[in-house]
């Protein structure tokens, strides 16, 4: 279900590994020095040969090999690197260990706004998506990254219900959940009690009448089957997420927008990733990919059991992105 896919047939040196059992922690911990302004000011670089790295869930793997095909297209040698860690990824994103990853703009910005100013620093995603992306690249920039277009599909939090208890009520949205005065039982994680994008938000924002927390975690099978079964009314999960049809679940869209801008980005070290040639190469998936192509294909992936490798192949060439 999360585990990196299988090779493409035609790449010449595709692997997926795992960074601990290539690097020790050391030789990638630090990245470049914030300091040294020449690795940050030089010109991009393109390297011939991109590691893409992966954080080894489904849809990151997916990402990965649609990155490593299209780049592999465009005349160059890629190897998938898998690490299910970002505390390890982004520094071998700076370091050049590797040299492409595929990111979630609101969530990467708080990321590296935390690691950069510290775990109290106020966050700086935010549902806008155009102030999240001016704040993540000037966070990324000092670090030898650069941050590529956003592109049009988003993986970002997501409320669902039954699709029984949307048509009885008459819901499409979060704000018709709010003007309907419902008591409604969550099934999510332990922090939505306190995070601004969970209960405090939809109570705010929303005013939806949230009567408490049923920590099932966050778009778990136990969470769901809850809302299922009726012991919980509504599930957080993410916009992505690809097993709501088989729990008989719906989201109710964000028509307020409480849910950070987290847009899916590439984001490259700039010395050896950071030349125009690779940023045409993966805004023009940006371009075509949706939130619900991704739905699809993780879809394909979890429930129909099919390699990331071959769905990614797939999908690349039924949209005409490679022949």
């Amino acid at each position: 279900m999360t585990g990196p896919g299988a090779p493409f047939p035609a790449a010449l040196a595709r692997v997926a590994l795992v960074l601990l059992t290539l690097l020790p922690l050391g030789a990638c911990a630090a990245g470049p020095a914030l300091e040294d302004r020449g690795q940050v000011t030089a010109a991009p670089g393109d390297s011939r040969h991109l590691t893409i790295g992966s954080a080894g869930f489904t849809e990151s793997d997916l990402l990965a090999q649609l990155y490593a095909r299209l780049l592999d297209d465009a005349g160059y040698r890629t190897s998938i690197l898998t690490v299910a860690n970002r505390e390890l990824y982004e520094p071998a994103l700076e370091s050049g260990r590797i040299d492409v990853v595929p990111e979630y703009a609101a969530t990467f910005a708080d990321w590296l706004n935390a690691k950069t100013h510290g775990a109290d620093a106020e966050p700086v995603g935010s549902p806008d998506l155009g102030a999240t992306m001016k704040a993540l690249r000037a966070l990324a920039t000092p670090r030898g990254l650069t941050v590529l277009a956003p592109g049009r599909a988003v993986d970002q939090n997501a409320f669902a219900v039954t699709a029984a208890y949307a048509r009885r009520h008459r819901l499409k949205t979060l704000g018709d959940l709010g003007a309907r005065k419902l008591p409604v039982r969550l099934a999510a994680g332990d922090e939505c009690v306190r995070r601004p994008y969970c209960a405090p938000g939809l109570r705010k924002l929303y005013g939806i009448h949230i009567t408490g927390i049923d920590p099932k975690g966050v778009g778990t099978t136990q969470a769901k089957r809850a809302v299922q079964q009726g012991r919980d009314q509504m599930v957080l999960t993410t916009t992505t997420d690809a097993t709501l049809d088989s729990f008989g679940l719906v989201l109710l869209a964000d028509d307020k927008r409480l849910q950070n801008a987290d847009h899916v980005v590439p984001v490259v070290n700039r010395a050896r990733a950071g030349g125009a040639r690779v940023a045409k190469v993966l805004e023009r998936l940006g371009d075509v990919l949706t939130t619900a192509d991704l739905v699809a294909m993780n879809r394909q992936v979890d429930a129909a059991r099919r390699l990331p490798a071959d769905v990614a192949r797939a999908y690349l060439e039924d949209k005409g992105l490679t022949g």
